[in-house]
């Protein structure tokens, strides 16, 4: 398992925080798959999910941000839109057969989770707690 959740993790905002663990559940499946040496098509399609489950969770945040007005929202949405450049990056390098590390999509999945979420969400739920 490449990630558990833990409190750490959490946001105290109950549906960001059910959309990190299902983000977790789909991370570890992926490193399961990439450790077990499964196909490409395996990897491709699991990687697509993973992506797309990003992006939904990336709006719905982005959702709250800006029904609440949150002033850290410029620099929030400025990671989520990296973020998926970066994925989308490796995700057409990936279907073009050019060479990437599957190691280099789990550190992009990892690095996420244990930065982003630690910090920008954790900040984004204390500050959103309060209303």
């Amino acid at each position: 398992m490449l990630v558990s959740w833990s409190n750490m993790l959490s946001t105290g905002l109950g549906e960001l925080d059910t959309q990190h663990k299902k983000l977790i559940d789909l991370v570890n499946q992926f490193n399961d798959v990439m450790q077990s040496g499964k196909g490409a098509d395996s990897v491709g399609s699991l990687f697509t999910e993973l992506r797309n489950l990003f992006e939904f969770h990336f709006d719905h945040e982005e959702e709250l941000m800006a029904q609440y007005g949150y002033l850290k929202a410029p620099e929030h949405k400025a990671e989520h839109t990296k973020f998926i450049q970066i994925a989308d990056d490796l995700k057409r390098k990936f279907d073009a057969e050019i060479t990437v590390e599957t190691v280099e999509i789990l550190n992009l999945l990892h690095d996420w989770l244990t930065s982003h979420a630690m910090k920008t969400d954790k900040e984004l739920g204390q500050t959103l707690s309060q209303f």
